[in-house]
């Protein structure tokens, strides 16, 4: 079983290579019509180390930074030759491609940067921390009370823009000597004032029910996935309703180390196809597109486990439902939202609809809800958070700009690191 298990391994790995290969080889050929930002016109950079299966990431920023673009120039730096390909494909901003080190530090001696963004907590994130003459800013890809949200690595950051107080309380409680005041910056969800997009349905009288779970996880405190304990339940109850509608946007993880969420995965899938066959009013939807905004905005009840989607979705301030981990070992902070969120139950998974309908009316559920939202996003009015996000830019330039003032006379010396190696794969 052990060498079973090996040989599956190396071939992924092998795979995994030869992929990373060809696309060199295909940014290799296409050098010459990739687009390269004049020197010195770069003020802010996103740097995104990551490989291709975690595009999500980055996504949800493209709207926000294509915005801010019209005020300082901004582009992304890959580090990776799948996720370079395809972000030269869909983002609405200017791509780098800098493999090495010395392609970085190429890049970085040209441009005019001010603040470096960062969506994740990629490894490879200090090959570019280690540049001083700028503001290394932790950006994140959602708020959440994942205990993701609270490692240590945030220390590791000049500043991090997070959602709202929530986050800052959720910072005080776990981060150690972290001056939370001074190291963080409020800023909502911006990406709210973007959830838009065609619906892939006609709207009618069927209620919508959003059903986004996320993966099952790499450790025991992440087991946060419903798709085995409640989503094959929760999914027929809904697509067995005339009154409902299902869209379902698992996470693009979902079954990648484990083959039980891969098959319900699958299952789910199956049976909204089923479902559409036999009642094509219905319209349901398998939603596995690169747009996040108008699942979350459309949906007239959403349903997700313990992730950012939680988060995303309170920031459109309508009524969800949160599935609550089987797993004893799964890390739950309810401290904050979790501690008061409607929770769904595996046991009650196919019971669902009445829970649906609960949340939609109930008055003690809706000022809940109105709390938190506050709690979590200040003023979710429309363009307020957009507001605030090129506000603390701004804030962050000036404060640039005194620093600059006082070093403009240092010598420059080399910041790189002769020992660190790069990597041949993703």
């Amino acid at each position: 079983m052990s060498l079973s298990k090996d040989l599956r391994t190396a071939v992924k790995v092998v795979r995994k290579l030869m992929h990373s290969r060809a696309a060199r080889r295909e940014l290799a050929l296409r050098r010459l019509e990739l687009p390269r930002p004049a020197a010195g016109s770069i003020q802010i950079a996103v740097y995104f180390a990551d490989a291709k299966v975690n595009m999500y990431q980055i996504r949800q920023w493209y709207a926000p930074l294509a915005e801010l673009a019209q005020e300082h120039p901004v582009a992304i730096i890959s580090r990776s030759p799948t996720a370079a390909l395809t972000l030269l494909e869909e983002s609405p901003i200017p791509v780098v491609y800098r493999r090495t080190i010395a392609d970085l530090e190429g890049f970085i001696a040209e441009q005019d940067l001010r603040i470096v963004f960062y969506v994740n907590q990629n490894s490879k994130n200090f090959q570019m921390m280690r540049y001083g003459r700028m503001w290394h800013v932790f950006i994140n890809h959602g708020e959440s009370d994942k205990m993701y949200m609270t490692t240590n690595q945030f220390k590791a950051y000049d500043y991090s823009l997070v959602a709202g107080q929530a986050a800052r309380d959720r910072l005080s409680r776990k981060l150690w000597d972290f001056d939370v005041e001074h190291r963080t910056m409020m800023i909502g969800r911006p990406q709210a004032d973007h959830f838009a997009g065609a619906l892939p349905y006609t709207p009618d009288d069927r209620t919508v029910v959003l059903y986004a779970p996320t993966w099952e996880g790499d450790r025991d405190a992440a087991a946060y996935s419903s798709i085995v304990s409640h989503g094959e339940a929760l999914a027929g109850a809904v697509l067995a309703s005339p009154r409902h509608r299902l869209i379902y946007r698992p996470h693009p993880r979902t079954g990648v180390l484990d083959t039980e969420y891969k098959r319900a995965n699958a299952a789910i899938i199956a049976a909204i196809a089923a479902a559409n066959a036999r009642d094509a009013s219905a319209q349901h939807v398998y939603d596995n597109g690169p747009t996040l905004g108008w699942q979350l905005a459309a949906a007239d009840v959403a349903i997700t486990d313990v992730s950012a989607m939680v988060y995303d979705r309170l920031a459109v301030g309508k009524p969800l439902l949160v599935t609550r981990p089987v797993a004893a070992t799964a890390d739950i902070d309810e401290n904050g939202y979790l501690g008061s969120a409607e929770w769904l139950h595996s046991r009650d998974a196919s019971n669902v609809l009445a829970l649906v309908d609960r949340v939609q009316h109930d008055e003690g559920a809706r000022k809940n809800l109105e709390f938190w939202v506050e709690r979590h996003f200040g003023d979710t009015t429309p363009g307020v958070t957009t507001q605030r996000f090129h506000a603390a830019v701004e804030a962050l330039i000036t404060e640039w700009e005194r620093h600059a003032l006082v070093h403009a006379q240092d010598r420059r010396s080399r910041e790189s690191d002769p020992f660190d190696e790069d990597d041949e794969d993703d």
